[in-house]
């Protein structure tokens, strides 16, 4: 790739050193920020060929100023990193949005603090615990705080000297059992900071402290008779036994650990976050990370961990992720091949690729143009092709007990059926059912009426079947003079691989990916058009045959037989009066004698 003399010096000069590269165009707008081991190789490998991506090489192009920031690690490239592109937002960086506006619950910093949900973090010394993702769940624990402690949601200043003053007076929540009356004293100071100690502990995960406290406390009011209290404590204990089994999906000893898992396609990747405490998820959050380059997925889950953590101020010693990743100092990667971590990681996973298939199903009816686009590019990268495959054409053969060897050609537009388009082939060359030949002859005849209407050619043909359709196939392109213009695969029926011309080893593509259902909706459509034409075929023969047989009944009489009583059963059912209305007498009476005797 050609390089300006003024960028060449520009790269030879950059150090051997960890650090952060920028790239500007002509009019010193800022076009990338990356990071890198060493600058000096990294940026030198943008311009030393010409890449797959094509957006990579529009890139190139538009480069006239490299800038650079050497950092002591590849860690502390890794968080400069996400801070400038936050910063800048260059065009062909990944978007990184940081939403402010996911709740928190807050532990007010005052005298006896109250316990609420906020959008808004006040930097006044209170306590945020978030931010969550869900709304029902910051609601779910705000219920399940108010059932287990009574707490004031007033705003008065409930100061020492205010209280002893006699100031304030209970309100309406002291009454209905919603708040015990420290306004007036009816509280102490030390038995309320017990109740947000307990709180501290459920919103972190901890549920044991809680648990055994009020075990206890339910218990010593059995032992002094009062029943009808122990039941209410009794039921505050269901309510967060309930809650936290609901929560609780691993071994309780795994505790401050983030887990991350990543899915991508070809146009973006899906990174799931789940934080673990005490056995217990706390939250769960998957992010969209829209592809600008032809980024990896160590790269992406390595920009979004860095993102993630800062967003959410997470804080654990522990990750847990699918493969070994650069993350900042003091954090212990754990890549699991079984166990309770194993399962964590599949359950998050699991949560990405939920996330990514109902954003696909939205984007299929909002917005089907984006749908399709995507479903083409991601069959491009699959199948090899140098193309989108918007024209796709199918063949399938059917000669069901060796009759009638017919064959069918199906056509998708843009990943869909494209009915008008279908077309059948009664096969003229080939006796008896063998299929290669049947393949190799209608594919011919197919392609040469194309190249003879100088119509447009396929983007992929599929043949149905294994390595032989496939080589029949390309023996009628080779003699039309289309091998290697035209892109062709077949697909072996029984274990539904893919061969390529050239290939003796099949490939396997997932059958649940886009890519497998769109070729296995061809091959099964192809399969359905061809038996029901053979179908008809076999009818139509079997239908000639017996009239044919009978003496002095000609094509014209037959085909107005048919068109009529539309069946041999009917015509031979009929009487001589419904016959003669049809082809006179003369016929009519030749026809009631012929199945007389037979």
């Amino acid at each position: 790739m050609q390089v300006s003399p003024s960028l060449a010096i520009q790269i030879q000069t950059l150090p051997d050193q960890p650090g952060v590269y920028q790239y500007y165009d002509k009019d010193d707008k800022i076009l990338y920020v990356g990071k890198a081991k060493n600058l000096k190789k990294r940026v030198s490998s943008y311009f030393n060929k010409v890449h797959d991506n094509a957006k990579t090489n529009v890139l190139v192009k538009k480069i006239v100023t490299i800038k650079h920031i050497v950092v002591p690690t590849e860690t502390d490239a890794l968080l400069l990193e996400n801070n400038l592109i936050k910063k800048f937002q260059p065009r062909y960086n990944v978007l990184l949005k940081d939403d402010k506006s996911y709740p928190w619950i807050c532990i007010k910093k005052e005298p006896f603090p109250r316990v609420f949900m906020t959008r808004r973090m006040v930097k006044d010394g209170s306590e945020y615990f978030g931010p969550y993702t869900n709304i029902k769940t910051v609601h779910t624990l705000i219920d399940l705080i108010k059932e287990l402690y009574p707490l004031r949601t007033c705003t008065l200043d409930l100061t020492t000297s205010n209280i002893r003053a006699g100031k304030f007076k209970v309100c309406l929540e002291y009454h209905i059992n919603n708040c015990s009356g420290p306004c007036e004293a009816y509280e102490t100071e030390l038995q309320y900071e017990q109740k947000i100690l307990a709180i501290r502990d459920i919103l972190k995960g901890n549920f044991k402290e809680s648990l055994k406290g009020f075990k206890n406390y339910m218990m010593e009011l059995a032992s002094e008779m009062e029943f009808e209290e122990a039941q209410k404590i009794k039921e505050k204990i269901d309510l967060l036994e309930n809650y936290q089994a609901k929560s609780t999906i691993v071994n309780s000893k795994i505790s401050n650990v983030d887990v991350f898992s990543i899915i991508s396609d070809e146009s973006a990747a899906y990174v799931n976050f789940l934080q673990v405490s005490y056995g217990s998820i706390i939250r769960s959050h998957t992010m969209e990370l829209k592809k600008k380059l032809d980024e990896t997925d160590v790269e992406l889950l390595e920009l979004a961990i860095v993102e993630m953590r800062e967003r959410f101020h997470l804080n654990s010693k522990e990750i847990i992720v699918p493969f070994e990743i650069e993350v900042p100092e003091g954090i212990k990667v754990t890549v699991p091949k079984l166990g309770d971590k194993k399962q964590l990681l599949e359950l998050s996973i699991r949560n990405a690729k939920f996330y990514r298939v109902d954003l696909m199903k939205q984007m299929k009816i909002v917005d089907p143009e984006r749908h399709v686009n995507r479903i083409m590019q991601q069959m491009k990268k699959d199948l090899r092709l140098p193309h989108e495959p918007r024209y796709i054409e199918c063949f399938d053969n059917s000669n069901i007990q060796g009759t009638n060897p017919v064959s069918a050609c199906v056509v998708f537009r843009d990943g869909k059926p494209s009915k008008k388009d279908y077309r059948h082939f009664n096969v003229k060359t080939v006796e008896g059912p063998n299929d290669y030949d049947t393949m190799e002859e209608v594919v011919y005849r197919r392609y040469k009426r194309l190249v003879e209407e100088q119509a447009p050619l396929p983007d992929l043909i599929i043949v149905d079947g294994g390595k032989g359709q496939l080589g029949v196939a390309l023996k009628s392109l080779e003699k039309l003079g289309l091998r290697g213009k035209v892109p062709i695969i077949s697909l072996a029926e029984r274990l539904e691989d893919i061969y390529f011309p050239g290939d003796s080893v099949p490939m396997y593509i997932d059958k649940r990916s886009e890519t497998m259902k769109v070729i296995i909706q061809l091959r099964d459509e192809a399969h359905r058009f061809g038996l029901t034409f053979h179908r008809n075929q076999r009818s139509k023969n079997a239908i000639t045959s017996v009239l044919d047989t009978i003496p002095g009944i000609g094509e014209k009489t037959k085909l107005s037989l048919m068109n009529h009583f539309k069946s041999v059963k009917r015509i031979k059912e009929a009487s001589l009066d419904d016959l003669e209305k049809v082809i006179g007498k003369a016929k009519s009476k030749i026809i009631i004698e012929y199945f007389k005797l037979n």
